[in-house]
């Protein structure tokens, strides 16, 4: 039988596996694997053969992040200071030194407003397009690339790295996964935490079953003549298509290493930061070297600041200017300057698309708690890689921050940008009915 796995592996010696990919679809076809020449060929078309979509889930504020009015009166400007970016005229708060000195490899986006006022409804909005109301719900943009991709091997076509489902609170974001495409599309979720450990929530029916540990052979024989007795106490019907996936995932070594950081250097692992968003920003770097189509990668589960018990989401309505100095900021700065640096060294932005946002901003005029509300009518995005020209601003904010003075940018064009960029033409979203009525954003494409 012919192996492909060591083909490509004697095929690309001195190789990227991206740059083998680009050698055409003829090789698959001659070699007879049927129908997995269809992701590859979905791919070859594609200006971004995968997406990292960061989701600052919670809303930073961008007043005090990317889009500051240091000319505002005290009660919009807020306490920081203004320090340049590498683009000439753009400043950024000084919270956020790392990212603002990296703007020569994105472009700001400062128009965005959306429809939904609150969590998690808002979440929706920005991962679907749609409001989650009237039913059904719409699917995230990530299962309509893995619907249109497919599978990479053995590893899923649409992972979701957080510490669980997303949240706001006991209530899950109801964009979070396939909607009507159906659960065969929702996100394989992963998530590290702050020491780098990787957790795979569906490999808890299997006991023990851990990617960084499994090395040994016979170790892994003896944990896996335990699955029958395992699901025959469980029920097989609960083994459904996540748990597969896990499996699969697990007896496949060059997938278990997308999952596996310890193969990083410690000063890789440091550079990132010893936080649960920097540690998910290394795996997402790990899981766009396999080629996995689709990455959402969330700073937090849950949008709660102050919660005890939770990882501390963006969800500033006190304590907003405390939280941001001491710990959202240099948190993001300090994990995104090194995932933006790790894609640009390593060429992956040449066919990767990054996209970096939260579901709306936070109110301009400070509360009288000293902080910052939700605020849908004016937001910032982060856009990388795919092609995309860097170093640009695209839209305006108002002098007090509180609307677009230019067209504003909507979620649905969000999602359209990314499935354009992704190789899903207008057509092929007509065909499976999905972000029906989206344009483009014209200004970076």
């Amino acid at each position: 039988m012919f192996d492909v796995g060591s083909f490509q592996a004697r095929t690309c010696s001195g190789v990227s596996r991206r740059s083998f990919l680009r050698l055409g679809s003829s090789l698959p076809l001659a070699l007879g694997m049927g129908s997995s020449v269809e992701p590859a060929l979905a791919a070859a078309t594609a200006r971004a053969k995968s997406v990292v979509f960061v989701f600052l889930w919670g809303a930073p504020s961008h007043l005090d992040t990317c889009d500051p009015k240091p000319a505002a009166p005290a009660e919009y400007r807020g306490p920081f200071g203004v320090i340049s970016t590498r683009t000439p005229g753009v400043h950024f708060s000084e919270l956020i030194p790392q990212v603002a000195q990296r703007s020569h490899l994105y472009t700001l986006i400062r128009s965005h407003v959306t429809t939904a006022p609150g969590h998690p409804d808002a979440g929706t909005v920005a991962l679907t397009g749609f409001e989650e109301n009237p039913k059904p719900v719409q699917p995230n943009f990530g299962s309509i690339v893995a619907r249109h991709r497919g599978r990479v091997g053995n590893l899923p076509p649409f992972i979701s790295i957080a510490r669980g489902t997303v949240m706001d609170g006991a209530r899950r974001i109801e964009g979070y996964g396939g909607g009507t495409l159906g659960q065969l599309y929702d996100p394989f979720l992963a998530g590290a935490s702050e020491l780098g450990e990787v957790e795979i929530p569906a490999l808890q029916l299997l006991d023990g079953l851990v990617p960084n540990r499994i090395d040994d052979r016979r170790r892994l024989s003896r944990q896996l003549d335990a699955v029958p007795r395992t699901l025959a106490l469980s029920g097989f019907d609960r083994w459904n298509q996540t748990y597969q996936s896990a499996y699969k995932l697990l007896m496949d070594p060059r997938s278990r290493q997308a999952f596996d950081l310890t193969r990083e250097s410690r000063q890789t692992r440091e550079r990132y930061g010893q936080s649960v968003f920097g540690q998910s920003s290394l795996l997402a770097r790990r899981l766009v070297e396999a080629q996995v189509p689709y990455i959402q990668l969330n700073y937090s589960r849950h949008v709660e600041a102050i919660t005890p018990g939770f990882e501390f989401g963006w969800d500033t309505h006190i304590y907003n200017f405390e939280f941001l100095q001491d710990l959202h900021c240099p948190i993001f700065d300090r994990a995104f300057s090194a995932f933006l640096d790790d894609m640009h060294v390593r060429g992956l932005l040449e066919d990767t698309l990054v996209v970096c946002m939260g579901e709306f901003g936070r109110t301009p005029k400070i509360n009288n708690r000293a902080a910052r509300d939700h605020w849908p009518p004016c937001y910032f995005s982060l856009w990388a890689g795919a092609g995309i020209e860097p170093g640009r601003v695209i839209g305006e904010s108002d002098r007090l921050g509180e609307h677009p003075k230019t067209d504003p940018i909507s979620p649905l064009m969000v999602g359209t940008t990314i499935a354009e960029l992704a190789g899903i033409s207008s057509q092929d979203r007509a065909e499976i009915n999905v972000l029906s009525g989206g344009k483009v954003i014209d200004g970076l494409l």
